[in-house]
């Protein structure tokens, strides 16, 4: 009822056809099983053989689609297939990786070869190897096979999509610009290396994105909200368009005639959910073994030390049930695991991969992602957030005679040691313990180790937000979150 059909419907049946023909997992043929096994066991015992410590391929089949609304038109819709291998090989404290589309025998061989020769190894080292085979092959795909079959079609996704913008339409006043964003990724993976690890999974993550700008005279807003999920093909039917469109309009609304915000040295309160990403950034980054390796961490010899205000405990995990950044096994092929970063202040752990492991000495901790087989894996974030605290979020701001509410954030930076800058999408002045008039133009800055002491105060309604995170490894889903939170003092920056 929202569709453009005379503009797009040819269009969508042709890539639905198109879809419908070429979607891998429909391929008995693409697709990855213990069938390998016997392939995988010999490369392996090839790459050892050469003179390799150990021999990692990762193997996967890709099915994606993303769509873009702009006011109440489809205008753009970008379906990829894709499937390859990465193969690393270890060797002392080095590691050779090479990535391939070439799924043929002869084609990984090659690969492994050119891994091989970057570490100066080659076949006619030995012949004998420890190796003792793959294990059993842990299958974690099971009841995931039908998964893609069940996400809407293009057809039903661009008709969700131009609702959303419809509605921002419906609900908003003085949009300049409406704007609705859906992707959908489906992913086979095989992982087998020389320590007998053998693994598959299927993963699937959609995402829907609204915003809106807002101009009237001199006067803008412009609100974003993005909603993602992991393991639910129907999260994109089920999404209430209605309530999200309702939100970013309200938000557009009350921003668009906000005075600017004075800058200074203040106390602020931090929503929840998307406000995680201040500690995402500028925090949790500087725990992952990545950054130890390149000794851009200020936290790398501080385990068991207090980093931290005493109500601050932070966790990175990959097990909550359908969020963005949960897996059934890492790109290393691990389980995942509950990961507790910080205690009461004290700092516990590091995130480790195979090559934080080898090069650091802290322990896997099933954080092994990457984007594609184009990328080796790397030490990095699943669902990270500062646990719930026992205060009510109000009290955090009766708690303040002058200050910043923060509902919402935007972008920024984040230097390779923790110093930061983040735009405040949405905020509030705070007068006497209450929030009062809206301020636009806020930007927090600061440094992480100087602002982790500053969190005094944790609230009881933590809450998660989906998102996307690059670094070394490629751009991967991540979920950011945090109750509301109290920084006793930080640079507000503004006019």
């Amino acid at each position: 009822m929202y569709y453009d059909n005379n503009t797009f419907s040819s269009k969508v049946n042709l890539l639905q056809s198109s879809t419908t023909s070429t979607k891998l997992v429909d391929s008995q043929a693409d697709s990855l099983n213990g069938h390998w096994s016997g392939l995988l066991e010999e490369l392996i015992s090839y790459g050892l053989s050469s003179g390799a410590d150990l021999v990692e391929i990762f193997i996967e089949n890709t099915d994606q689609v993303s769509l873009l609304a702009e006011q109440d038109q489809i205008t753009n819709v970008s379906p990829s297939f894709g499937k390859g291998a990465g193969i690393r090989v270890f060797h002392g404290l080095l590691d050779g990786f090479v990535s391939t589309n070439d799924l043929s025998p002869s084609g990984l061989k090659n690969a492994l070869d050119q891994a091989l020769g970057m570490l100066g190894l080659n076949s006619t080292k030995s012949s004998l190897t420890k190796f003792q085979g793959l294990k059993s092959l842990k299958d974690f795909s099971k009841n995931k096979q039908n998964w893609i079959n069940i996400c809407p079609d293009l057809d039903e996704a661009c008709q969700r999509i131009l609702e959303g913008t419809n509605l921002l339409d419906f609900h908003g006043t003085h949009l300049q610009a409406r704007r609705g964003s859906y992707s959908r990724s489906w992913q086979e993976v095989l992982i087998a290396a020389s320590d007998g690890t053998f693994g598959r999974d299927i993963r699937l993550h959609q995402s829907i994105g609204l915003n809106a700008l807002a101009a009237h005279g001199e006067h803008r807003s412009s609100i974003g909200r993005r909603y993602g999920s992991s393991a639910k093909p129907s999260d994109l039917r089920e999404w209430d368009a209605e309530k999200s469109a309702k939100e970013v309009c309200d938000s557009a609304g009350k921003m668009l005639y906000a005075d600017y915000v004075e800058a200074g040295q203040m106390p602020v309160v931090l929503a929840n959910k998307f406000g995680g990403v201040i500690f995402h950034e500028a925090c949790g980054h500087l725990l992952e073994t990545t950054q130890i390796e390149r000794g851009t961490s200020p936290f790398s010899d501080k385990i068991g030390e207090q980093i931290a205000h005493s109500s601050v405990t932070a966790v990175d995990e990959g097990l909550s049930d359908g969020a963005f950044g949960s897996l059934s096994m890492d790109d290393e092929g691990m389980e995942p695991e509950k990961t507790v970063l910080i205690k009461n202040g004290y700092l516990q752990r590091f995130l480790s991969d195979r090559a934080g492991e080898l090069r650091t000495g802290h322990k896997r901790t099933g954080s092994g992602r990457r984007q594609s087989h184009t990328f080796a894996a790397a030490s990095r974030m699943r669902n990270t957030y500062i646990q719930a605290g026992t205060f009510k979020p109000e009290e955090l701001i009766e708690s303040i005679d002058n200050g910043l509410y923060c509902k919402s954030m935007g972008g920024g930076s984040v230097g390779p040691t923790g110093q930061f800058n983040f735009s405040v999408e949405e905020g509030y002045l705070i007068e006497n313990g209450k929030t009062t008039k809206p301020l636009k133009g806020a930007t927090l800055i600061g440094e992480a180790k100087d602002v982790m002491p500053r969190i005094s105060m944790c609230a009881n309604d933590l809450d998660l937000a989906a998102g996307f995170c690059g670094s070394v490894s490629g751009n991967i889903n991540v979920t950011v979150g945090q109750p509301h939170i109290k920084v006793d003092s930080i640079t507000v920056g503004g006019r």
